[in-house]
């Protein structure tokens, strides 16, 4: 198995396949929530939540959802502070990804996700979503806002 690579978004268009979706990653320390692109790349869609246990069945977990639906690439959430520097989670998530490069194949793109999760919880309060469905929904709902800032950002990129 080959290692993935860790790219920057603006060098991400030409490793995509036409029809590779993107999947987005909120990492936690508890859950890995997820969620998928359709094969447009156009809308990001809340797909899963992992609960957290050892690395490696984790790493197995994501292999599995990038095989099971054709994933190009992966949008890993970096939770940078809100001056824009990056504090132990970003390192933490920084570490788990380049783990994670060992098990899966496909390039990965770091997207800044501060206030990702505010903003989503945000949401579900005011479609007057429970306190318990809100815990449920969150980890993904908050992938899919990443992803799909990162899908618009590459809406933007010009073709080389």
């Amino acid at each position: 198995m080959t290692h993935a690579s860790i790219t920057d978004i603006e060098d991400l268009p030409p490793l995509l396949a036409r029809e590779a979706r993107l999947l987005g990653l909120d990492v936690g320390t508890k859950t890995i929530g997820m969620a998928l692109s359709d094969v447009t790349r156009s809308v990001a869609t809340p797909y899963d939540t992992i609960r957290r246990s050892k690395f490696t069945a984790d790493a197995k977990a994501i292999r599995e959802v990038v095989e099971k639906n054709q994933v190009g690439a992966l949008v890993i959430g970096l939770p940078l502070n809100l001056d824009g520097s990056e504090g132990p989670r970003a390192q933490s998530t920084r570490a788990f990804t380049r783990n994670l490069a060992a098990h899966v194949e496909v390039p990965m793109v770091f997207w800044d996700e501060r206030l990702s999760t505010a903003a989503v919880e945000r949401h579900l309060i005011e479609a007057d979503v429970s306190r318990k469905r809100r815990a449920e929904l969150v980890d993904r709902m908050a992938a899919a806002y990443i992803l799909q800032g990162a899908l618009e950002r590459l809406r933007r990129i010009p073709l080389r």
